[in-house]
């Protein structure tokens, strides 16, 4: 087994960041505990017990007839019915969708189209996660940079793009010239799926509306789409994002075209580096199509 002591700092900084990603929100010991060797020594324990026990007399006849007696005259109480799961879905998932979708439409501004998402009970992403993540920023620059589902970093301070990524998406929206509260950032899916796994097929379409509706109330001229699942998302391909980015695409959101370009995700660049100068590329064609057609 490996010691923390003999890994690197950056080697144990990504071995921390893991086991977040994996949803280990802290330790509960702080040392090991070898739950094997402690059940082990539980059970000679009880057996060591049970061996030192002088054995009863067999009871008689009688003595057994009067509990029994007793407990024939006691009423049986009943069972109590088993509490339902917490995670079953509230309706099927057709209708969660339909539901959705008039919630999305009935909203006539962001302010009205968030309230609207946190009353929404039919997507079962909602069950496990913490927080409703919406949008954060301002719509009035017209640019919206859309990530793919909330992290735990997200989950807990009820943010998009928290922690170390949002840190470092900072640095590359600085590096531009841009101010995170100056434009305007979300994610594709608004609940952190449990473990971080991919959301269902199911799922994705529950949550498409609102996505849908967020883009629509604010009226971006550009977007901005980190990493591989969001890609995907918007440009309906299955290649990976290393396929997808670079290159500007006109994607229609409710009847609007929107040009759009793909980069690799801040998380994907924490953890490999290397990458980062691909992403400086795509941010420069960002800026670039931002500063000519909507600064310009």
């Amino acid at each position: 087994m490996i010691s923390a002591s003999d890994l690197t700092p950056a080697e144990l900084a990504a071995l921390l960041h893991f086991h977040a990603d994996s949803g280990v929100d802290w330790l509960l010991e702080d040392e090991p505990v070898d739950r094997f060797a402690e059940f082990e020594a539980m059970r000679a324990a009880r057996q060591g017990a049970r061996a030192s026990q002088p054995r009863s007399e067999t009871p008689t006849a009688a003595a057994r007839a009067q509990p029994e007696r007793r407990q024939a005259a006691k009423p049986a109480a009943a069972a109590p019915p088993p509490p339902p799961p917490r995670n079953a879905p509230a309706i099927p998932d057709e209708q969660a969708v339909e539901q959705a979708r008039f919630a999305a439409e009935s909203a006539r501004s962001l302010g009205e189209l968030k309230t609207a998402l946190e009353a929404f009970n039919a997507c079962n992403l909602k069950n496990s996660a913490r927080s409703t993540i919406f949008a954060s920023g301002t719509p009035d620059a017209r640019i919206m940079v859309i990530g793919p589902m909330p992290s735990a970093d997200d989950d807990r301070d009820g943010m998009p793009f928290a922690g170390r990524a949002g840190q470092l998406l900072n640095k590359m929206l600085t590096a531009i010239g841009f101010r995170r509260d100056d434009i305007l950032l979300t994610n594709v899916i608004p609940w952190r799926p449990p473990g971080n796994r991919a959301p269902s097929a199911p799922e994705i379409e529950i949550c498409r509306p609102f996505i849908e509706r967020q883009i629509a109330l604010a009226e971006p001229k550009a977007l901005l789409l980190l990493g591989n699942f969001t890609a995907r998302h918007f440009f309906g391909s299955a290649e990976t994002i290393h396929g997808l980015r670079g290159q500007w695409r006109e994607i229609s959101i409710l009847g609007r075209v929107i040009p759009a370009i793909a980069s690799l995700h801040p998380q994907e660049l924490l953890t490999a580096p290397i990458n980062k100068r691909l992403a400086w590329n795509d941010l420069m064609a960002f800026k670039n199509r931002i500063d000519a057609e909507i600064l310009g």
